[in-house]
């Protein structure tokens, strides 16, 4: 668990050497552009899971605030749009899903060298650990049901009362999405998985019927929340990056992809007793949401092997880039000989269910 609020010293989270800008610049725009801000007092930065570097900024008056943005270096034309970042959550602040403040949002790459955006410091615990260990029953239960509420209120947001109708292509996200990943896994293949190939077309022979569009996250996961700091109750909803309009059931099948990963895969919880431990079962998180988002309850199958298919070509697209020198050799290796157990795990799924 990671406890951020004014207590801890901003100096303890250093700025990485590749990440680091010109301060002196920022401090002066800035300046011009908040109000009670003079310059800049400190900088830190977090140093886990974004592919957008993510910084803490403390003016001379003693706020704080958090700047997203581009990583250095050349990227592809689509990839950490912080503009859509901002954008979504922007949109969503007024709306019942809880997301922070946004404060501004800078294009002009001669300030610090990328594109940025600056929002509100939030006070609060991100609980990566899914299983929740030193927790009790009772808020195990409040913890894992506020997560699910907030999906829920994500996925009832109303488009067009938000100003998000464009921010995404509506419809077919099932067809275009499992075309995107098997082509990638395609051109990144560094395993021999046979599972791939059947997983594929199982899922373009079970595409579900309901074309729904939403506001989706694409990360939606225990870890991407901030809960308050006394109260098992999620205050913000964090890394909006792979955030679209697409098919609400694909960030539910998400959400749900460590129900059905062993403990040592990925903070799994496959094998637990859950009801001991006061953590929902699929059956009983997926009846939660649907009732919050007035829907029939679904077998989540497809949409949690849809995730788990989509998990494993990204898995092998980090090993690739690792192999080609172009990430961490090290850690590309870890997480990329994952691909092939959640390919198995993937299959055997369908089988279990008696789908194949």
């Amino acid at each position: 668990m990671s406890v951020f609020n004014y207590k801890f010293k901003i100096e303890d989270y250093k700025v990485k050497d590749s990440h680091r800008f010109n301060e002196k610049n920022l401090s002066d725009f800035l300046s011009n552009k908040l109000t009670e801000f003079s310059s800049i007092k400190a900088v830190g930065q977090f140093n886990v899971g974004q592919s957008n570097p993510t910084f803490i900024i403390e003016s001379s008056e003693g706020k704080r605030y958090v700047m997203r943005k581009k990583p250095p270096g050349d990227l592809l034309p689509s990839a950490h749009a912080v503009d859509r970042e901002f954008k979504v959550q922007k949109a969503l602040y007024e709306s019942d899903v809880p997301v922070a403040k946004m404060y501004l949002y800078c294009d002009d790459e001669s300030i610090i060298g990328t594109s940025f955006y600056i929002m509100e410091y939030i006070e609060g615990r991100v609980l990566e650990d899914t299983k929740l260990s030193g927790f009790e029953v009772e808020e195990r239960k409040a913890i894992y049901d506020s997560m699910n509420k907030s999906l829920a209120a994500l996925h009832n947001v109303d488009i067009k009362k938000v100003g998000l109708e464009d921010f995404g292509r509506p419809g077919s996200y099932f067809t275009r999405q499992i075309k995107r990943w098997s082509n990638q896994w395609e051109l990144s293949k560094q395993h021999d998985m046979p599972e791939m190939p059947l997983l594929k077309e199982w899922l373009i022979e079970n595409i579900p019927d309901n074309d729904q569009t939403t506001i989706v996250h694409g990360d939606y996961r225990l870890g991407n929340l901030i809960y308050d700091l006394n109260e098992p109750k999620v205050i913000a909803v964090l890394d909006w990056e792979l955030s679209t309009l697409g098919h609400p059931l694909a960030d539910l099948g998400y959400n749900l992809m460590h129900h059905v990963q062993p403990t040592n895969l990925f903070s799994g919880l496959k094998g637990l007793n859950l009801k001991e431990l006061g953590i929902p079962d699929i059956n009983t998180y997926v009846k939660n949401y649907c009732d919050r988002v007035n829907r029939d309850f679904i077998d989540p199958t497809f949409y949690i092997v849809f995730s788990l298919y989509r998990n494993v070509a990204i898995l092998e697209g980090v090993l690739a880039r690792g192999r080609a020198g172009n990430a961490s050799s090290s850690l590309a290796e870890e997480r990329g000989a994952l691909g092939p157990v959640l390919a198995k795990l993937s299959w055997n799924l369908v089988k279990e269910n008696n789908l194949d």
